[in-house]
Order: structure tokens, then C-alpha cells, then sequence
């Protein structure tokens, strides 16, 4: 008896280890399906459309600083004084026509006179000097600013050298494109119009498109369907029968 109670403990052991066994390979193929459909999820995720290839929020795309909060009105104060401020100037130098440097120098005068009175005032009504505070531009911000500046000419450069090169046809005729609209446009408006214009679209687009991203999104990505095809036959019957030689690079001596 003791013999066959020791032969059957090795079986319960083992038919444990069998369970056990189980247990963990299902718990393993759960998991790997549940992997798997993370993957499939994020997959399909990585496949939803975005304007102009966005991989990030909109505030990240402005720079996600103080810059993204004013653009998408985080801050409406200071949003709502900039976009005043641009209206202002641009109904006193379009609409009133008044020039910029009479503006700076009348400015100027009644800054000086206002402080000139209010010092000798003063000493008649026993009153405090007025404190002028000393102004200095600081080094850190200038110099942080002009090296962005020569970043983006530096890159605009390049852009328009990769494009007078002829490697792509379809980037030369989008950009010939937009600048002849752009000379269109520039002939209903003048530069301070335009630029007012500018800012305007700065001020509302973004917040518009933060808004109602998806739905732009998805109208976007079937306009662009559209265009290609249109695209598609142009080159066919027009694109394709230019005749064009091999590009060389020419290495500047």
C-alpha cells in the first residue's frame, strides 16, 4: 500500500503541473492576443488622417510656448490685445492713412511733454518727481530671435534650391502655382492689407482647426484624393509628353 500511495503522488504532481501548465499558456495567449490588439488599434490609429502629415497636437505644432497660447487664445487677454492692437494699426496707416513714422514721432512728443509737465509741476503742488523707469533690451532674447530667423532662412534657401534643381516636376509647378495666386492676391491688396489679413487667419484658423480637427481632416483627405487624380491625368496628357534630359549636379569649384 505504501508503495502504490508512493507511485501515485508523482501523478498528482504532475497532473498539478499539467493545470498549472495550462493556466500560464493561456494567460500568455491572452496577453499576446491583447498585445496584439494594442498593436492593431495603434496601428489603425498611426492610419487616420492628418493635415499637412500632423503627428502632434496643435499647440505642440505652434511650439506648445507662449507664442501656441496666444495663437490659440489661451490666454484671451493678451490674445484679444495683440488682435486689437493689429486693428488699430492697421485702420490708422490703411484706413486713415497715417504714416508710420508721423505716428512714432507725435508719440514721442506727447510722452515728453506729459513727463516735462508733471517734473516741474511738482515742486509746485509738493508732490513726488515722476519715476522713469531705465529701459534696456536684453542680449538672450535678441540673440535667441535672430538665430530662429537665420534657422527658417537658412531652410527657406534650401527649399528653393531644391526646387529650381528640377529633381521633382510636381513641387516646381505647385510652388510656380502659389506664387502666381500670391501675385494675384497681390494685386487686390497692399503688403500692410496682406499682412493684416495674415494675422487674422493666424488668429482664427488654428483655433478653428484645434476645434474641429477631425472633421477637416477627413474633408481634407478627400480633397487631396481629388487632386491627385486630377494630377494623374494631367501628367498623363501633358506632364509626360515634355521632354526632358538627365539632371547633373554641378559641383561649385
Amino acid at each position: 500500500m505504501a508503495e502504490h500511495h508512493d507511485h501515485d503522488e508523482p501523478k498528482g504532481e504532475s497532473l498539478i503541473d499539467k493545470i498549472s501548465g495550462k493556466i500560464h499558456a493561456h494567460d500568455s495567449s491572452s496577453s499576446d492576443s491583447d498585445n496584439e490588439k494594442v498593436d492593431t488599434s495603434g496601428s489603425i490609429k498611426s492610419k487616420i488622417y492628418r493635415l499637412f502629415g500632423r503627428e502632434r497636437p496643435v499647440h505642440r505644432v505652434f511650439g506648445g510656448g507662449k507664442p501656441a497660447d496666444i495663437f490659440l487664445w489661451r490666454n484671451k487677454k493678451v490674445s484679444g490685445g495683440v488682435l486689437g492692437g493689429a486693428t488699430v494699426a492697421w485702420i490708422l496707416f490703411e484706413l486713415l492713412e497715417y504714416h508710420f513714422l508721423t505716428l512714432i514721432c507725435h508719440i514721442c512728443m506727447a510722452a515728453l511733454a506729459v513727463v516735462f509737465l508733471w517734473s516741474n509741476a511738482s515742486f509746485f503742488i509738493n508732490k513726488s518727481l515722476p519715476h522713469i523707469p531705465q529701459v534696456h533690451i536684453p542680449e538672450e532674447p535678441v540673440k535667441e530671435i535672430a538665430t530662429a530667423l537665420r534657422v527658417e532662412i537658412n531652410r527657406a534657401i534650401a527649399v528653393l534650391r531644391e526646387i529650381a534643381s528640377g529633381r521633382d516636376l510636381k513641387i516646381f509647378l505647385s510652388a510656380i502655382a502659389g506664387l502666381w495666386v500670391l501675385s494675384i492676391v497681390g494685386t487686390w491688396f497692399n503688403f500692410l492689407t496682406l499682412l493684416y489679413i495674415g494675422v487674422i487667419l493666424l488668429f482664427t484658423v488654428p483655433v478653428f482647426y484645434e476645434k474641429y480637427d477631425d472633421k477637416v481632416d477627413a474633408l481634407a483627405e478627400k480633397a487631396i484624393a481629388e487632386i491627385k487624380k486630377q494630377y494623374v491625368v494631367f501628367d498623363e496628357k501633358v506632364l509626360s509628353k515634355i521632354p526632358r534630359g538627365p539632371l547633373k549636379d554641378k559641383k561649385i569649384a
